[in-house]
């Protein structure tokens, strides 16, 4: 009987040690042929983050994590992409200092990795030459960026300092549009719907695909899979059907069951 994938969110792990994993790769390949910038909106623990990664590991060319899936002769392999991953998930800012320091961190990361030298101290100045940077000896890069809105909601509510939250991700944010011509792909995750009148002002570019009923399925479980994937699963005897159904069941984003 295969494992259950319960908090792992890395396709690697998934795919090294035998854990159930319903193949979602469809959509990475129809999501790449059909346009560019995305925004996907999903509750917390619903699978964007293992989505992401599944996004990463296939901008990067390992083929290998996808023997069997959709994606396996549905990608052109010969093509890898340098990908900057930013994931605002993990703990907690409060105050738009931590906030700076969180993100240079993120950039920091990919400085070291590049080799690129520091010639700026802003952010937006930063992640604008880190983009170009890398653009210049690779092909376009891919920018995803999880729980977009993570520092935002941590504030929510003091009001002041959601704002400072606010602003300082638009900070970084705005840069992404400036530089299309050196970019393949962007998709941000996040709870809440992004404004196209306020945090992403300078990134309405975005095609939010959230209840989009071509993508609503793209995370998560439907009855289905669910009924298919988990079958051993729910054949212990210790598993009322009726009952986890009442529980989770409920979410659906327009689309099959």
């Amino acid at each position: 009987m295969k494992k259950l994938p319960i908090g792992i969110s890395t396709l690697a792990e998934i795919r090294a040690n035998d854990y159930v994993f319903i193949d979602k790769t469809r959509h990475v390949a129809n999501l790449v042929s059909a346009g560019k910038y995305y925004f996907l909106s999903r509750p917390r623990r619903f699978g964007k983050s293992l989505f992401l990664d599944t996004l990463k590991q296939a901008f990067l060319g390992r083929k290998d994590l996808f023997t069997g899936l959709h994606l396996e002769h549905n990608w052109d392999w010969n093509k890898n992409y340098p990908v900057i991953h930013f994931d605002f998930g993990a703990g907690i800012v409060q105050s738009r200092y931590e906030l700076d320091i969180k993100i240079g961190q993120f950039l920091d990361e990919y400085y070291n990795k590049y080799a690129i030298e520091n010639i700026y101290e802003d952010i937006s100045g930063r992640f604008s030459y880190l983009i170009r940077s890398i653009a210049e000896n690779n092909p376009q890069l891919v920018i995803l960026i999880d729980e977009y809105d993570k520092p935002i909601l941590d504030n929510i509510i003091n009001p002041a300092q959601a704002a400072e939250m606010r602003d300082g991700l638009k900070n970084l944010y705005s840069v992404i549009k400036s530089h299309d011509e050196y970019i393949k792909f962007v998709l941000m995750t996040g709870v809440s719907k992004f404004s196209k009148v306020s945090l992403f002002s300078g990134l309405n570019i975005l095609d939010d695909i959230s209840l989009n009923t071509n993508y609503a399925d793209i995370c998560g479980y439907t009855q289905s899979e669910l009924e298919q994937e988990f079958a051993e699963h729910l054949a212990d005897g210790n598993v009322d059907k009726t009952e986890l159904k009442l529980w989770y069941n409920g979410y659906n984003f327009a689309g099959r069951v």
